[in-house]
């Protein structure tokens, strides 16, 4: 057992030991969870001294979360509250100085930039577009780097963006394109593309630095900033997809160009997505994850350093056959510290940025957000687990000495005995090892038997790991009584890039055998009540819980939740439409047989099994059409099945009084089929 995992365990068993042995732990439900306080985007200040984060709260009851600013020592203590609007603030970013802390916030109508100066007075508004503003960074004291959603003929006059909002939908409302994309996510194109504009603080005029009609950064598939500020405020580098065909191409190149304007340079044109770029601190270098193959958004991510000076590429983790996630440099500039999943967690990596060998700093848990304080003196983190959300840390370079700076949600969760996951593995198809995470009820008594939930997560280039989840919360489910049994079949990222590659267009065939073995282990568990067992997915999980309604009743209850039905169908209607041409293997015309091998619609006449379909009307990754076509099926054959829909959500639920009501439905399903 890692120290991690054993500190992790004897936390939880003083967790335990406070509960009065005469009382059991409070159920932790879907409603308890929403009484978390949610901590993301730590940052630490330029002198090292403090982390800034944004921490958001939930009024059930209200209908309402608020997102507040705060800080807290880097050696730990009482976090001091820095905001107080009723609305969200987030996006917290230090100044060059450290003196003040900048901050998006919708208080008065679209989002804007505040300023707080922490020597004392209110935040006061430093930006006032139109548009809104959707990221930002500081250039220098005297400058901000906003991206905006602004229509291209418009650029950064402001006037402009305003007329043409206020002419949208007038006087007809009826929409007209030429091209995809037409609709992304859950937004309908209007006009506007994201450009980079400079913002001076003193009010002067702004400058757009990426003009014409391309969204810069565009969408990311690294799902972090596409552009940075170089340390002397003089250059930005910036993602940009140059190709027409964006519906169907995942390429993006790094580019640079001056503050003062100018046109960019690309210094990055590798075949697939080139992202996420940052300058060191010493201005030398821009580091970058780069793919290597085009229209694949699950390759591997590999890191990069470009040299400012010498206009030379080197490719730092070639020999890691695993995907680079957040990284960042060490003050000297010498080494760059990065994550990277590690079977189902995700550990601390380093690299020289010279070139070298790959060390592993710290293992045995799952973190983000890195941050290396000023002269190495450590690295700043966040860690979350199946036991609890985001939560700060801190450890030595050398990965050692790692201790708690936030304790945000510790006495709460206390209460509720929360039991870590489990890892596990056994013989999936072809005898290939697979890992799953095993999560109990916390009043667990081995003697006892229970239910089992098969949980089949999407992507499909995807893992459950180690870590905390408001939509698909293990605990939850655990609570309600079931051994949560979390499979990673093939497809999964975080045990390299052939196993993940296995489920490329083998869309039900070695990954269904996985899931199907998985099954099978865990129901021979001596404490798991064979007969007893349901499964659910989302997305591509979705697809998995579709698939298997027509080959196996093996299942008491399955869930389906915004889950690809038909494969066809789901190609005309989806938006990005690199995804189904790689996993297919081209458009449903050229390659009918990518489609049909494994299309959930075309074993219809096998539905047994009751399913609860769930769907958002929203969702413009999988339309909702698909969702309906699935119970439209199950209904017409009279296999007992139920519709939930949320008008308001997208592929994802994110509404906390819709999140409620998705676990309560979720879970009644559960126990009417499997608690007979």
């Amino acid at each position: 057992m890692t120290t991690a995992r054993a500190l992790a365990r004897s936390a939880l068993g003083l967790a335990i030991a406070t509960i009065p042995a005469t009382l059991q732990a409070a159920p932790f439900t879907a409603t308890e969870m929403m009484k978390l306080k949610r901590l993301a985007d730590a940052q630490v200040s330029p002198d090292g001294s403090s982390v800034a984060f944004a921490l958001t709260e939930i009024d059930l009851a209200g209908g309402k979360r608020s997102t507040d600013l705060w800080r807290v020592s880097v050696d730990g203590g009482e976090p001091q509250r820095l905001t107080s609007d009723p609305g969200p603030e987030s996006r917290p970013r230090w100044s060059p100085d450290g003196g003040r802390l900048a901050f998006l916030s919708p208080r008065d109508g679209a989002s804007q930039v505040f300023v707080l100066d922490l020597g004392g007075g209110e935040p006061r508004r430093v930006t006032a577009l139109a548009t809104g503003v959707e990221a930002f960074s500081w250039i220098d004291g005297r400058r901000m780097l906003v991206v905006a959603d602004v229509f291209p003929e418009c650029g950064a006059d402001d006037a402009c963006n305003r007329a043409k909002l206020d002419a949208l939908g007038k006087p007809s409302s009826a929409r007209a394109y030429d091209a995809l994309l037409y609709r992304h996510w859950d937004t309908w194109d209007d006009g506007r593309r994201k450009h980079l504009l400079v913002v001076p603080l003193d009010g002067g005029a702004l400058l757009d630095l990426t003009p014409g009609g391309d969204d810069v950064p565009p969408f990311s598939l690294g799902g972090e900033d596409d552009f940075a500020v170089s340390p002397d405020g003089q250059e930005v580098c910036f993602a940009r997809k140059d190709a027409k065909t964006e519906a169907w191409s995942t390429n993006a190149d790094v580019f640079v160009v001056p503050t003062a304007g100018g046109t960019p340079r690309r210094i990055a044109d590798g075949p697939g997505y080139d992202g996420g770029c940052r300058f060191s601190p010493d201005g030398g270098v821009i580091a970058y994850r780069s793919q290597k193959r085009s229209g694949y958004e699950a390759d591997r991510w590999r890191l990069a350093a470009y040299d400012r000076k010498a206009g030379t590429t080197r490719v730092l983790t070639e020999s890691l056959d695993r995907g680079v996630e957040s990284f960042t440099f060490a003050p000297d500039s010498r080494t760059l510290y990065f994550t990277a999943e590690e079977k189902g967690r995700a550990h601390v990596l380093s690299v020289p940025v010279a070139g070298g060998a790959v060390e592993t700093v710290l293992g045995g848990g799952t973190f983000g957000d890195l941050s290396v304080l000023p002269g190495g003196r450590g690295i700043v983190a966040t860690e979350v687990a199946f036991t609890h959300p985001a939560e700060i840390v801190r450890f030595g370079v050398d990965g050692k000495g790692k201790a708690r700076v936030t304790r945000t949600n510790d006495a709460f969760l206390a209460g509720f005995a929360l039991r870590p996951g489990e890892s596990v593995t056994y013989a999936g198809a072809a005898g290939k090892s697979v890992q799953a995470w095993i999560v109990k009820p916390p009043d667990f008594d081995p003697a006892r038997k229970y239910p089992l939930l098969v949980l089949v997560h999407g992507g499909p280039q995807g893992a459950w790991t180690d870590g905390w989840t408001y939509r698909w919360n293990a605990e939850v489910f655990a609570s309600a009584g079931y051994v949560v049994f979390m499979p990673n079949p093939r497809g999964s990222t975080g045990w390299g890039q052939e196993f993940t590659d296995d489920i490329n267009r083998d869309w039900g065939g070695k990954a269904f055998e996985d899931v199907m073995k998985g099954t099978d282990f865990a129901e021979a568990l001596p404490y798991v009540e064979k007969g007893r067992t349901a499964a659910a997915g989302a997305s591509y999980g979705g697809y998995m819980i579709d698939w298997i309604a027509g080959h196996t009743d093996r299942f008491q209850a399955l869930v389906t939740h915004d889950g690809v039905f038909d494969l066809v169908s789901m190609y005309g209607s989806t938006e990005e439409l690199w995804f189904p041409e790689w996993e297919m293997g081209g458009p449903y015309w050229t390659s009918a047989e990518g489609y049909a091998r494994f299309n959930p619609r075309d074993f219809v006449k096998a539905f047994k099994t009751p399913t609860l379909v769930v769907h958002g009307e929203k969702d413009y990754r999988v339309p909702i059409e698909q969702g309906l076509a699935m119970f439209t099926a199950l209904q017409r054959q009279g296999v007992p099945s139920r519709l939930l829909v949320f008008p308001d959500e997208n592929h994802w639920v994110l509404r906390p009084a819709n999140s409620v009501r998705w676990y309560e439905e979720v879970i009644g399903w559960l126990d009417r089929w499997t608690r007979k």
